[in-house]
């Protein structure tokens, strides 16, 4: 009876440890899920972050065509633009925080999980089974021992009975017999009990052995195991967690030393400088105002230089041969008989106006990027002044000038090239007659060489004008004189460039101009008579994006993905396409092979030529 109730409290301590178990492990469960919770949590804010850091870089960028693209030729706005995209960059790398966090942490946490439950499930699925089978084998071993008591109970009394009839002379041998044959019987029943009851009791201590010593804690160890693996499996992904944010803190050190190298570009002496350049006008100073003596009946008139800094208040001169003397502007001059301001026609109604009047065009060339204008007229039609530039003050007409007579001569040397390759191409077509007819080539021969012809002339043109600014312009070696350092147009955001387009002004009393003519009338008629302008929209061929710098791949990039293009790291490329916010450059290896690469993994470097370009990591 003591051995049964020990068994049986064992059975008890046994179950409460299965018990146990079983809560502590759910719990470990639950702590893996709620880590996991918290890193998706923290990916995220990681996306939220990186989202409004770039909608930032964005809303602060340049927008095209306006006054903050222009003023890009200074440094502090360089460096202001280089920290935009640095920013860009930096928002890039928070956006690789949260997919590693999603790959490495919460993708690879929830598959665990569900192995983990699987696992668990089974570990107490065989400890209950085991605990079931040894229950089952205990009550077997009581019931046996209960049948074989019972029957040991019978075969005594059956004893009894047949010792008393046989003691009795009053019965009959006949029931003597009979009770003695039952008492063997009984005494055969109780003996068979007790041998079942004994098998039963050696394979229950048997089982019972293997159930204690064998089976649990089996079971038990590979609860535990599991449990390790389980701590092991969080201790890795909190390092893990730590790794993701250490892998980018090179690039975001990168990033960081980028707008510091931005700000420390910046150069107050050399934006200065650009100011000056910018508005610096090339007139004289005005020369000395004579002595005029005092004669009785005489009045004094006001004697006015050419270069003085104001005409008379009457009426204008008249020049010898009838035309009136053009005043100049001069700086801190305010003019109070300006001419009425013409509203600047909006650039969609020129260029309505322009199509109508040109119907015979069948096709845009590089419609990707928008139409592209031959230089003039795109400044004719916004409005930007007349060919010449005469509307504009003798030292910034030169410049212009200049720049548009090496455009023309960019404009020749493009031509030649065409024409040099097209001379090759009808070479090889005349010694090999089956890959072309060499006849195909001569009109678009002849066609380039009228289009140099026209270009040619466009050079004298314009450099005639540019003797003419120079001639006029003071010596270098002349004694330095007080510059006229800025122009009284900056005060109304250029103004007198926009509104004051006409050939022949007339100066007002104080030195205004005049217009004669609307820039309206100019802009029809330049437009009429360009054929520079058919050519450019008649042939239907998409030009090939010019190259706008060069790159070097910091890191190596597989791109996978349509439109990208793979790179290894140290290699050269050309930039055709600058960043538009969006961390993509865009990049050709060859003639046939181009694509995007992220930003932040390249150094990009961009010709300081292109048009409203810089130089930048």
């Amino acid at each position: 009876m003591e051995s049964g109730r020990a068994t049986l409290l064992k059975e008890q301590q046994l179950k409460d440890q299965f018990d146990n178990l079983e809560k502590h492990t759910q719990s470990g469960i639950e702590f893996v899920e709620r880590y996991s919770k918290f890193v998706k949590e923290r990916s995220d804010i990681e996306i939220s972050y990186a989202k409004q850091i770039r909608n930032l870089s964005k809303k602060y960028q340049p927008k095209k065509n306006s006054r903050e693209e222009e003023e890009n030729k200074y440094t502090s706005c360089r460096a202001f633009l280089s920290t935009l995209n640095e920013l860009n960059d930096y928002a890039g790398q928070h956006e690789v925080i949260a997919e590693n966090l999603t790959s490495q942490i919460i993708t690879e946490l929830s598959r665990y999980l569900t192995e983990l439950k699987a696992e668990r499930k089974s570990h107490f699925h065989d400890g209950r089974k085991a605990q079931q089978q040894i229950e089952s084998l205990w009550k077997q071993l009581e019931s046996s021992k209960r049948r074989f008591e019972r029957d040991c109970k019978e075969a005594d009394r059956a004893q009894q009975y047949f010792e008393r009839m046989d003691a009795d002379i009053n019965v009959t041998k006949a029931d003597v017999e009979k009770a003695r044959q039952q008492a063997q019987m009984r005494h055969q029943i109780a003996a068979d009990s007790k041998t079942e009851y004994s098998n039963y009791l050696t394979k229950f201590n048997q089982e019972q052995n293997e159930h204690y010593y064998t089976l649990i804690p089996n079971i038990f160890q590979k609860l535990q195991e599991m449990e390790e693996r389980r701590i092991e499996r969080v201790g890795v992904s909190m390092k893990t967690y730590a790794e993701v944010d250490r892998e980018v803190l090179p690039i975001v050190g990168k990033c960081l030393d980028g707008m510091t190298k931005a700000a420390e570009s910046i150069e107050p002496k050399t934006d200065s400088k650009q100011v000056v350049e910018s508005y610096k006008s090339g007139f004289e100073p005005p020369g000395d105002v004579e002595f005029e003596d005092y004669g009785p009946g005489q009045t004094m008139k006001r004697t006015v230089s050419e270069t003085s800094l104001s005409n008379s208040r009457g009426e204008a001169k008249e020049r010898p041969g009838g035309g009136k003397s053009k005043g100049k502007l001069w700086p801190f001059i305010k003019n109070k008989n300006k001419s009425p301001k013409q509203n600047k026609e909006p650039l969609s109604n020129r260029f309505n106006e322009f199509m109508a009047s040109k119907p015979k065009m069948t096709c845009l060339r590089s419609l990707r990027r928008g139409i592209t204008f031959n230089s003039h007229v795109r400044n004719l039609i916004e409005g930007s002044g007349p060919e010449d530039f005469s509307h504009l003050p003798p030292e910034q007409r030169r410049k212009k000038l200049q720049a548009k007579i090496d455009d023309i001569n960019k404009d020749i040397q493009k031509e030649m090239d065409q024409k040099d390759a097209l001379t090759k191409m009808k070479g090889v077509y005349e010694k090999n007659p089956q890959m072309g007819d060499p006849a195909s080539v001569d009109p678009r021969l002849v066609e380039m060489a009228m289009n140099i012809e026209k270009l040619q002339s466009e050079v004298q043109k314009f450099e005639g004008w540019l003797a003419e600014v120079e001639g006029r312009l003071p010596s270098r070696s002349d004694p330095p004189r007080r510059q006229s350092g800025l122009y009284e147009s900056q005060n109304s955001n250029s103004t007198m460039v926009d509104n004051n387009c006409a050939q022949d002004r007339e100066s007002s009393p104080d030195g205004s101009y005049t217009e004669e003519q609307s820039s309206e009338t100019q802009v029809k008629v330049a437009i009429a008579n360009t054929p520079e302008f058919d050519d450019e929209f008649d042939d239907g061929d998409e030009e090939t994006l010019p190259t706008i710098g060069t790159c070097k791949a910091v890191y190596s990039f597989e791109g996978h993905n349509e439109g990208t293009i793979s790179v290894t790291e140290g290699e050269l490329l050309f930039v055709i396409e600058q960043d538009k916010g969006d961390g993509w450059t865009r990049v050709r290896r060859n003639v046939e092979e181009e694509g995007y690469v992220p930003t932040s993994y390249v150094e990009v470097f961009l010709e300081t030529n292109t048009k409203g370009a810089m130089t930048y990591i």
